[in-house]
């Protein structure tokens, strides 16, 4: 199992708003820090809010902030959202019947149950277990004590 970029930059965002704490974030701040594209970032973004884990305001003193606290969101919450498919065979896809094994064949059950064991291991951890050394954390991603983050990039 590999998840997309989408699904691992919605979890990058999401931890950065739960180190900001209760201030903004800023898209720009967000894209320096970890070096990845604005573009990415607000492609992201509509799922994000969708989904009810962020909300934005809008203005020069605006940006990102969690919708609700990072103890009420999971890890699984989040990979379900940002994940287009879980397609780990083409008999997963409703598409491709091309397998004439596939009225009988268990092995996609076999990688069903797999894919549920994943995600359910996933919904043990919530937004606050992966923030939880706070301090390190805004360190890490040279965010001030002040909520401002700093001009250094985390590569």
């Amino acid at each position: 199992m590999r998840l997309t970029q989408q699904a691992n930059y919605s979890v990058r965002i999401l931890m950065y708003c739960a180190a900001k704490r209760d201030e903004f974030a800023k898209v720009s701040e967000i894209a320096r820090v970890y070096d990845i594209s604005e573009y990415h970032l607000f492609k992201i973004l509509p799922i994000l809010v969708s989904n009810g884990f962020i909300i934005t305001h809008r203005g020069r003193n605006g940006g990102l902030q969690l919708a609700k606290e990072p103890k009420d969101i999971t890890l699984g919450e989040i990979i379900r959202a940002a994940e287009e498919n879980f397609y780990l065979a083409d008999c997963f896809d409703e598409g491709s019947y091309d397998c004439p094994l596939l009225s009988m064949c268990d092995f996609n059950q076999a990688l069903n149950d797999a894919l549920e064991a994943f995600l359910a291991a996933l919904d043990r951890y919530t937004l606050a277990d992966l923030t939880q050394k706070e301090g390190d954390m805004r360190s890490l991603l040279h965010i001030s004590e002040n909520g401002k983050a700093g001009q250094t990039a985390v590569n």
